[in-house]
């Protein structure tokens, strides 16, 4: 038998929600200089719309529309991270925050790891203690990234000029 789930774990769950439904609008946004944005704008855009839909009605997960449209997005992006990864491995010069294909990599690899998350929930939105603890640990990592990026300018120093002219 299951053990019950915390009376705050639903709320911690929406909460993180919300939390990647702001990160994933505000890499969208951060996008509109960037050489492909439209494309990046997309790739960000709809992970906020579903996420943002999770944190309003976690069971909304279960839907069929909301079921396909993440599994199409999660296949994209894993094809697409794959590629990059291949890229990045023959090409990398520098740690993965230095080179732009390192970057758009772990942007991918986000949007999967939470929407292979949010997927996950559908048959119990708000999760066991494990999903909220992996929950919590992809909430805080790329924001905190940011923030480590935001503050280091000599890392940025080599980023090509459409990454320095935004946040």
């Amino acid at each position: 038998m299951a053990p019950a789930m915390a009376p705050w774990a639903p709320g911690l769950w929406r909460a993180c929600n919300a939390l990647m439904a702001a990160f994933f609008a505000l890499a969208a946004v951060v996008q509109v200089n960037d050489p492909d944005a439209e494309f990046w704008v997309v790739v960000y855009a709809i992970p906020a719309v579903l996420t943002l839909l999770v944190g309003f009605n976690p069971h909304v997960t279960g839907n069929f529309i909301w079921k396909s449209v993440s599994v199409i997005h999660m296949l994209f992006c894993v094809l697409w991270a794959g590629g990059l990864a291949y890229h990045f491995l023959l090409y990398a010069k520098q740690n993965i925050l230095n080179e732009e294909e390192g970057r758009e990599l772990s942007g991918l690899a986000i949007v999967t790891a939470w929407m292979a998350l949010c997927y996950r929930s559908s048959k119990n939105p708000g999760g066991g203690r494990m999903h909220l603890a992996i929950a919590v640990v992809i909430t805080v990592f790329p924001l905190l990234s940011w923030v480590y990026v935001y503050i280091n300018k000599e890392m940025r120093s080599s980023w090509p000029t459409h990454c320095k002219t935004v946040i």
